[in-house]
């Protein structure tokens, strides 16, 4: 009976039917099913070329250039994450192709390489850090320790409007019948002089990348407007459609222009008093989150790939065993985005990299959205509502946000799949006070200090502006464009360089880097705006062509971003910052997140906590994280500039100005004082690990060449 059973069993197989029926044949195995398709990755090298110098032990350096061409497999569950992935055509292998330039600088002798694989993403496809020793020596120590140094574009719709901008291409998504896919889209154009017509797609920080193409040039249609405003908060007032079209004009070609889907041309034209909004149905959304893939595999092949698909030999093989990525301000949020949307995981399961470095970078970058637009900024008053408002500022993986409900920080993914890298995040006053930097260090009401993953490390640099600059040299007035001098002497460009090589000897030996330095709720250090108490800056002049010009009298106006909770549609997946948004402007949801600010010293008015660089210990005056837009009528920040007011060189002078900050004279007392204060204040940063020894003495030698005092 059990014999029965178990041949009744075995004759329910399809595949031994035959056997079962009384034939005297062997039974017949089933073909063995075809090997899956793996994404396939070609490398091609356009250009190999000498790079000026010998560094160290190292010696020469090679400029590489070349292209990746790679393909996203669309059933992998790691690539699931990509919106419209499964819309993007595929290959006659089933795969989604997409092409990546790079540059790369490599030792001639590879013999002589560390193993340390620096990537740096562009940013807007431009590269920020391509190293230049000749006008910044202490570049150099990069080169002297054998990194090798990889640019790789991330971002699909850069224009390759110069031979130096890095592109990658991805694919355009398409309905399944192949016709275009539409869906609303919007644009914030922002005239800085009166124009008769503005490009696409608009916007102070993504005016230059390629822009959606309207459905339409027929601007009657539903789902199409053009509004203004004078600041954010004011009522939008619409413009009539006949009073704009898609269109190109000049005083040649007057309104209404010759038809261009990448152009607005106005009747009586665009006023630089008004911020204007554009609202329109655009086509052919590309798959922007496949240049996330493209980065994760371009990466991950340098790094441990013998050679490509073709056979083509990896540069690199067999020489890399550490990987640190880095990006600056967009291209900073960009690899917290990499991050949090699980792309640190290669294929394989390994980590892609080993440290990440999110440089002045407060938020994520939208790039996996539908239409997406990975250059977006966010302003006080443009951009203040754009995509990327609403993915996790919090880095811990259980971190909870109490405004919008949501669970979960950057970390969430990298820590279930065990692929987390040691990360810095470094933070300057613009981010802030423009760019709504306070939750990545509180929780969501800004009621208490946050504590960070164990893997992670937050530097802030104190009294600096978003950009780097440094030095009174720096410094710049233009009273009709900015309130006060605009820069700030007080910079982070040594600080960062220190930090660096700190973050490589934590993922190369295991040296645990400097601690957080952030200000704090506990401490005081970390407040309200409106807590924020400067000390009186009356009395002083700049020069303008050598004419004296008056600086204003400071006055603290407490303006900063806010962070509102917004609603983009029930498409949305506002946690990722995925999906489809169907509700453009998005809907105020009536909620906001709590924004602090340094506080600043009473009686210099530099901030009191993080990072203080020689210039901030040794001030030569007031580095302010920002500064005022001077056009009447605008209620705004200047975009991403500080200020600086000097002090007045003596006593005498700043107390008839009635100004509360100490002189120069009374700080320092002689030159050979404001010497010795560098000395020692350079000194203290090298011994905290915040600032190399070549970096001290540069800034030494400089003080000593630029006398401030008698």
């Amino acid at each position: 009976m059990r014999f029965q059973k178990s041949l009744l069993a075995l004759c329910a197989s399809a595949a031994l039917l035959s056997a079962c029926g009384g034939s005297d044949d062997p039974p017949v195995a089933p073909a063995p099913a075809a090997p899956a398709a793996k994404p396939e990755l070609r490398l091609s090298v356009t250009a190999t070329e000498d790079f000026p110098g010998s560094y160290g032990s190292v010696g020469a350096y090679e400029k590489v250039s070349g292209v990746i061409s790679g393909e996203v497999d669309p059933k992998d569950p790691k690539n699931a994450v990509i919106q419209d992935l499964a819309l993007a055509p595929v290959n006659a292998r089933g795969m989604v192709e997409y092409k990546t330039e790079f540059v790369m600088l490599k030792p001639k002798d590879m013999g002589k390489a560390s193993g340390v694989l620096r990537y740096d993403a562009p940013n807007r496809g431009n590269i920020l850090t391509m190293l230049n020793p000749a006008a910044t020596p202490s570049d150099a120590v990069y080169l002297e320790r054998g990194y090798v140094m990889l640019y790789a574009a991330w971002q699909g719709d850069v224009p390759k409007s110069s031979p130096a901008r890095l592109t990658a291409t991805v694919p355009v998504a398409k309905n399944p019948d192949g016709s275009s896919i539409t869906g609303p889209y919007r644009a914030e154009l922002v005239p800085s002089a009166a124009t008769p017509a503005m490009t696409l797609p608009g916007g102070v920080f993504n005016g230059s990348m390629i822009p959606y193409e309207p459905a339409t040039l027929d601007n009657t249609q539903p789902g199409f407007s053009l509004t203004r405003r004078a600041n954010e908060t004011d009522p939008r007032v619409l413009i009539p459609a006949s009073d704009w079209k898609f269109a190109a004009c000049d005083a040649a070609t007057p309104f209404p222009g010759t038809p261009n889907p990448a152009s607005v041309c106005l009747k009586g034209g665009f006023d630089p008093k008004y911020l204007y909004e554009l609202v329109y149905v655009a086509k052919d959304p590309k798959v922007m989150g496949v240049g996330l893939a493209a980065l994760r595999d371009t990466v991950s092949f340098f790094r441990g790939a013998v050679a490509d698909a073709a056979g083509t030999a990896n540069p690199l093989a067999g020489k890399i065993t550490s990987t640190i990525g880095q990006g600056t301000s967009q291209s900073g949020n960009a690899m917290k985005t990499f991050l949090h949307l699980g792309f640190n995981q290669a294929l394989d399961g390994s980590k892609v990299f080993d440290g990440l470095y999110a440089h002045v970078a407060a938020r994520q970058t939208h790039i996996n959205t539908r239409f997406a637009v990975p250059g977006g900024g966010g302003g006080l008053r443009t951009d203040h509502t754009a995509f990327g408002q609403t993915a996790p500022r919090g880095l811990d993986k259980d971190y909870v946000d109490d405004v919008s409900g949501r669970k979960g920080g950057v970390m969430a993914r990298c820590e279930a799949t065990a692929t987390c890298p040691k990360f810095f995040l470094g933070l300057s006053g613009t981010e802030f006070w423009q760019l709504q930097g306070s939750p990545v260090l509180t929780d969501a009401n800004g009621l208490r200090d946050l504590a960070q993953p164990g893997n992670a490390r937050i530097y802030y640099y104190s009294s600096t502006q978003h950009g780097g600059a440094g030095g009174v040299g720096s410094i710049s007035y233009a009273p009709t464009r900015n309130v006060y001098p605009a820069g700030t002497v007080v910079h982070f460009n040594d600080t960062f360089r220190a930090l660096f090589l700190a973050l490589e000897d934590w993922v190369v030996r295991g040296t645990e880097p400097p601690a957080s330095q952030v200000p704090k709720i506990a401490d005081g250090t970390l407040v309200r705006p409106d807590a924020v108490a400067f000390p009186a800056m009356k009395g002083l002049t700049w020069p303008v062509s050598g004419t004296p010009t008056p600086i204003p009298d400071f006055t603290y106006l407490a303006r900063y971003n806010g962070f509102p909770l917004l609603d983009f549609g029930p498409q949305y997946r506002p946690q990722d910052e995925s999906g489809i948004a169907t509700l453009l402007p998005p809907a105020y949801l009536n909620k906001d997140y709590a924004i602090l600010v340094p506080q600043v010293d009473a009686a210099t008015g530099l901030t009191r906590a993080g990072i203080r660089s020689v210039e901030a210990r040794a001030p030569l005056g007031t580095s302010i994280e920002f500064n005022y837009v001077a056009t009447p009528g605008i209620v705004d920040l200047s975009n991403l500039t500080g200020s600086f007011i000097p002090f007045h060189k003596t006593m005498a002078a700043r107390l008839a100005a009635g100004d509360a900050r100490p002189s120069l004279e009374e700080l320092y007392g002689t030159q050979a004082g404001y010497e010795a204060a560098v000395k020692a204040a350079a000194a203290e940063l090298v011994s905290q690990r915040l600032l190399l020894q070549r970096d001290a003495d540069l800034i030494v030698q400089r003080a000593a060449a630029a006398p401030v005092l008698p």
